[in-house]
């Protein structure tokens, strides 16, 4: 298999984060070990991934400091796959796509997984805030600073 193209050029922390999670079968792994999931065979009987890719995913999630390998068996020597403290902060990642997809692309003939806040108890779904206010943050009220060169170009602004 070709080596993948770094991002790094771009110079950008959304590409960063795309070097390491960036493929559907990274997120899918994600997505098990917030439900739970930690053995080898336990992601490929649930995602039915080939071993050398799920192999291959995990070793890059684990080298890139979002996953974490604990032995559990010694005879054979066998690990586990926790989330380190930078892999739980993808849990807002994975709530926002989780969102878009029950409302964009939800499962044929399936019942959505419900999110309960275990705070309150209620089912509830993500919603991102601002750090500073607590107020709902929608593209509508959002400016990001420095833009990129290429919108401040097509506008006629200085970079």
């Amino acid at each position: 298999m070709p080596a993948r193209k770094s991002l790094a050029f771009l110079n950008c922390s959304v590409a960063n984060t795309l070097d390491i999670i960036g493929d559907r079968w990274t997120v899918l792994i994600l997505r098990d070990l917030f439900m739970g999931v930690r053995r080898f065979e336990d992601f490929h009987d649930d995602l039915g991934i080939a071993r050398n890719i799920l192999s291959d995913r995990l070793d890059r999630l684990v080298r890139a400091g979002v996953v974490e390998t604990r032995r559990y068996q010694e005879h054979p020597a066998r690990d586990e796959y926790v989330l380190t403290e930078n892999g739980k902060d993808l849990v807002d990642v994975l709530l926002a796509l989780w969102r878009w997809g029950d409302r964009w692309a939800p499962a044929p003939g399936m019942e959505p997984r419900h999110l309960v806040h275990l705070d309150c108890g209620h089912v509830t779904h993500a919603v991102p805030s601002c750090a500073h206010c607590g107020g709902e943050l929608r593209r509508s009220n959002l400016r990001i600073e420095p833009a990129l060169p290429v919108v401040t170009e097509r506008a006629g602004l200085s970079v």
